[in-house]
């Protein structure tokens, strides 16, 4: 099922002038202005809704209007939104996908969210709505998910582009940072409450582009209370152990068999490593020694690859969609 979500419109006073003024609060409000500070074209954009067989949904947003060519696949804690710019800078046709459990995706009752389960989900998704195998790009959980497809479905997968993240990786410097922004309630007075505790922690960049992070990534409730949209703010100890590496038996969303996964890729493989991310130097040998075939580049950006140097970022995958023919 297809839905484009239209642009919804609050009608507020200016009382100094006694007139009506329409203000933009869609999802899609903030891509004028950074399809403008780009310099590029704004491209259609809608959001598309897919029943699961399970009886969930998934939710992603298509840019362009021509059948995909690349697919997008966010970290924990994010949503299709992360990729804002970064698509708009691409300029190719593509899908950014909710995640189960984040943006407007169903979330799981098992609270299931390892790689190999999403990325099921995910191939639902691909069988749906793309009709050539796809560039796949994922950031961090989406970058094991992706792998997790590949390995399961080769025939959807032209290219891998894995950002930031490697099976078994030790981000021990994220996870206090995290147990800190999450700790205490889930729901707030206002989105405001939520931008100041971002900024304080050192989360996002500047206030508008906090602000723009914090109300892509939540929701107001009926009572008026907001909260995050992704299931991890609400299972704290979930969110924690997403970046432990777990064990075979009960395997995290890191955890190191993921090594199986990129062993069963025939895609070429590119790994991206965020200078100031959680993949080390010695993180990225190591990938290389285990994924010969794969290429590793360096981009001078923070674990949000794409939110932090989305130009070359996407300058990297209109490489591979070129060099794969897409």
């Amino acid at each position: 099922m297809l839905g484009t979500l239209l642009p919804h419109f609050s009608c507020v006073v200016a009382e100094e002038q006694n007139i009506h003024v329409a203000i933009d609060i869609s999802e899609f409000s903030y891509l004028p202005a950074q399809a403008e500070a780009l310099g590029v074209p704004l491209p259609e954009v809608e959001r598309l809704t897919l029943p699961l067989s399970d009886g969930r949904s998934l939710s992603a947003l298509r840019f362009g209007g021509d059948a995909p060519r690349v697919t997008l696949l966010h970290g924990a804690g994010l949503n299709a939104h992360t990729w804002d710019t970064t698509s708009l800078a691409l300029g190719l046709p593509l899908l950014a996908i909710d995640l189960a459990g984040h943006g407007d995706s169903s979330w799981r009752d098992d609270v299931d969210y390892t790689p190999r389960t999403l990325a099921r989900d995910v191939a639902e998704a691909l069988d749906a709505w793309t009709t050539q195998p796809q560039v796949v790009v994922g950031q961090s959980l989406g970058g094991l998910t992706g792998a997790a497809l590949a390995a399961s479905r080769p025939d959807l997968v032209a290219e891998l582009v894995i950002v930031d993240i490697t099976p078994g990786i030790d981000v021990t410097a994220g996870p206090a940072a995290l147990r800190e922004f999450y700790a205490g309630p889930t729901d707030f007075a206002s989105r405001d409450e939520l931008v100041d505790k971002a900024i304080l922690l050192g989360f996002g960049g500047s206030r508008p582009e906090t602000e723009r992070g914090v109300f892509l990534n939540t929701r107001v409730r009926p009572d008026g209370r907001v909260e995050w949209k992704h299931h991890f703010a609400h299972l704290a100890a979930h969110a924690l152990a997403a970046h432990d590496p777990g064990s075979a038996t009960a395997p995290s969303v890191l955890h190191e068999t993921g090594w199986d996964d990129l062993s069963g890729v025939r895609a070429p493989i590119t790994l991206v490593r965020a200078a100031r991310g959680f993949v080390s130097e010695a993180d990225a040998a190591d990938f290389q020694r285990r994924v010969p075939a794969a290429r590793v580049v360096t981009l001078d950006a923070t674990h949000n690859v794409q939110e932090t140097a989305p130009v070359e970022l996407a300058g990297l995958i209109a490489t591979a969609s070129a060099a794969r023919g897409i």
